[in-house]
């Protein structure tokens, strides 16, 4: 097998340069560079990686903690954190839990097991102090805000009562919502946006378990079941309400006439329904993720909000008078 010396040899160099260029080392002669690439190419040299993390500590691979690596939201933070990957020269690793919080016991062993430098945890079902025993290993940073955590997320408080008081402003009274998991973080506090915008105590027009598309549908469904029904709701994603959306129309509604509807995400489903949306620049949170996960200074645990915007579309315009 090929080593560092035969590579020496072959390009006339020292160990040391060799050793410079596989690690990429900004003071090296153009030409000395040159040489040992070719000798590289000539030799068919492949670097033991197990070596270099022997003698470096690291693996250069962070760890991707989420529940589902088709759900939109999710996979545009990962989008974000593989470009950063790749012009960083860092591999990464996802893991798809299901929020099972066995699988999520694995990945934090992973960790552990010095099998991942760092990881990023995009959503999770395990308390957040059980996570936090394995910081001790290595950088977690999570994609919601938690206190005393490096962590990079949206205020969700904040996002869905700009959804709210859009609709409020349109002249909607009777308004809805949609949530996806009720005890997550992010369920907690768009509910309490809800609470202290529209109404503290009624529950009735409250749509749980909205994931999906097919989860929108159900809503749709249940909405023009309902005797006393809302005129507007805002949605937990563009998909939920790509659901509705298709569903009532599918019925004969008018959308907005009948029910207005505003999403949350800014996916490019939002584009071709020319849906009203909560926008999140989802993988400027992948990336800024990554960058706390390979930083120095993420014992500092620091905390970055990202914005987000409101899109106009057809799906929700101010109602006739």
């Amino acid at each position: 097998m090929t080593n560092i010396r035969d590579l020496a040899r072959e390009a006339e160099v020292s160990v040391t340069t060799v050793s410079r260029v596989l690690n990429d080392h900004p003071y090296v002669a153009e030409d000395k560079r040159r040489a040992v690439q070719d000798a590289i190419t000539k030799l068919g040299y492949i670097r033991n990686q197990t070596a270099v993390q022997l003698s470096t500590g690291q693996t250069k691979t962070i760890g991707v903690m989420l529940p589902y690596v088709d759900h939109p939201y999710h996979a545009a933070i990962l989008h974000g954190i593989a470009q950063c990957a790749f012009e960083e020269g860092y591999r990464f690793l996802t893991w798809q839990t299901n929020y099972i919080a066995s699988h999520e016991q694995t990945v934090l062993q992973a960790l552990a097991q010095r099998e991942v430098d760092g990881l990023i945890v995009v959503s999770h079902s395990l308390p957040v102090d059980e996570i936090l025993r394995y910081e001790q290993y290595g950088p977690i940073v999570f994609c919601e805000h938690h206190e005393d955590v490096s962590s990079v997320y949206i205020n969700h408080y904040t996002a869905f009562q700009s959804g709210l008081k859009t609709l409020q402003s349109f002249g909607h009274t009777q308004i809805g919502i949609c949530l996806g998991r009720p005890d997550s973080t992010n369920s907690r506090a768009r509910k309490q946006a809800y609470q202290d915008t529209v109404s503290p105590e009624d529950t009735s027009w409250i749509y749980q378990q909205a994931l999906t598309i097919e989860d929108g549908a159900d809503i749709a469904r249940q909405w023009s079941n309902q005797s006393c029904r809302p005129s507007a709701l805002l949605t937990a994603s563009d998909h939920v309400a790509a659901g509705i959306i298709l569903e009532l129309r599918k019925q004969g509604y008018r959308i907005p006439e009948d029910l207005a509807v505003i999403g949350f995400d800014g996916s490019d489903l939002a584009v071709v329904l020319n849906l009203t949306t909560v926008a999140v620049p989802y993988e400027t949170i992948g990336r800024q993720a990554f960058f706390i996960a390979i930083s120095d200074n993420w014992r500092d645990h620091p905390q970055i909000e990202i914005p987000t915007a409101l899109l106009s579309g057809l799906t929700a315009v101010k109602v006739k008078e």
